[in-house]
């Protein structure tokens, strides 16, 4: 890497436990490369199998609007607080890559005092689960500023490249293992259906989250709902939630006739959900007794009662039988 004219001072950074030696200095911002397995690159620019050129990734960068307001705050600044990381004679900007976005617009209309940035050089040797590791230790464990999507690209290419492990990760980065299973699973969901869209992250983080019988029973449900979003007929993630998620609670046959239609039929969204609102989607009371319902007809209860101690039995028993003589009385009232 060529550090013209400038003054090199040699430091250490601690990356995982390991003393890594390093270089402060200024380089040439047009000598520099983007780092395309930078997680928030990754998940700007590859659009499908093709590595994206240095070119389009700055073209994309410099649309964004964070890299606008960098431009703004480095040029009201005079510079960096805090220098690029870049790989020593590779010339890849591991870490920084918004920032010499900024840095190659201002440079635009001033090439003179925009030429130089302030840099701090890695060995070009350094191992790439060290850069990974760092990575981590910036955006998820300290600035936290990537988005769901970006942090799930990150931890999907370390267990699946680096192998590493959920536990080891979780202790590392002090997040529980629950939650990086559950950014992996929407992630993973992401990359099954051919759908890396970072505004979706949503739509596929609510779909997984509905999880009852009626769904179960239609394997083509997933790719159905996909297909949805992708075309745009669900327009809002939170049709996920509010909607769809209430035309697949509705129990028994009504339920399953319900998700039938979503699924078989031209029939939208809005019409299916109507339709469930009908069936007392929304109703908290109906949901309850719906529920008691299917805890009642469970096969299991008959034998686990049969099973139980004689006292318990009886107790069971009683209960029961309140809520026969109750529900007599309820029904009755009101028909």
């Amino acid at each position: 890497m060529n550090k013209i004219n400038n003054k090199i001072t040699e430091d250490f950074m601690t990356i995982s436990g390991e003393k890594i030696k390093v270089q402060d200095c200024w380089l040439p911002q047009h000598d520099l490369k983007y780092y395309p397995e930078n997680p928030r690159i990754y998940s700007i620019v590859y659009q499908g199998d093709t590595a994206p050129t240095q070119a389009e990734i700055e073209e994309r960068l410099i649309e964004k609007e964070h890299v606008k307001q960098l431009y703004q705050s480095i040029k009201a600044n005079g510079g960096l607080i805090d220098p690029i990381i870049v790989i020593d004679k590779k010339n890849i900007v591991i870490e920084g890559n918004s920032r010499l976005a900024a840095y190659r617009i201002l440079a635009r209309n001033d090439p003179a005092k925009w030429g130089m940035v302030r840099c701090r050089v890695l060995p070009e040797n350094i191992k790439e689960q060290l850069i990974f590791n760092l990575l981590g230790q910036y955006h998820i464990i300290g600035r936290k500023d990537w988005a769901p999507f970006e942090q799930a690209g990150y931890l999907w290419r370390r267990v699946n490249v680096h192998k590493s492990t959920i536990k080891a990760m979780a202790k590392e980065m002090g997040l529980s293992e629950r939650k990086i299973s559950s950014l992996l699973k929407v992630y993973s969901f992401m990359r099954k259906h051919k759908d890396l869209d970072v505004q979706r992250w949503s739509y596929y983080d609510e779909l997984l989250k509905i999880d009852n019988k009626q769904t179960k029973l239609f394997p083509e449900f997933h790719d159905v709902i996909v297909k949805k979003i992708k075309t745009g007929e669900i327009e809002k993630a939170r049709d996920i939630r509010d909607k769809v998620k209430k035309i697949t609670g509705i129990p028994g046959k009504s339920g399953k006739k319900l998700v039938k239609k979503l699924l078989e039929t031209n029939d939208s969204i809005e019409n299916c959900f109507e339709s469930a609102l009908a069936h007392g989607a929304d109703n908290a009371i109906l949901k309850k007794f719906s529920k008691f319902r299917e805890y009642v007809y469970n096969p299991d209860i008959k034998y686990l009662i049969n099973k139980m101690e004689k006292s318990q039995k009886q107790k069971c028993l009683y209960e029961i039988k309140k809520i026969i003589g109750e529900s007599k009385r309820l029904y009755e009232s009101n028909s």
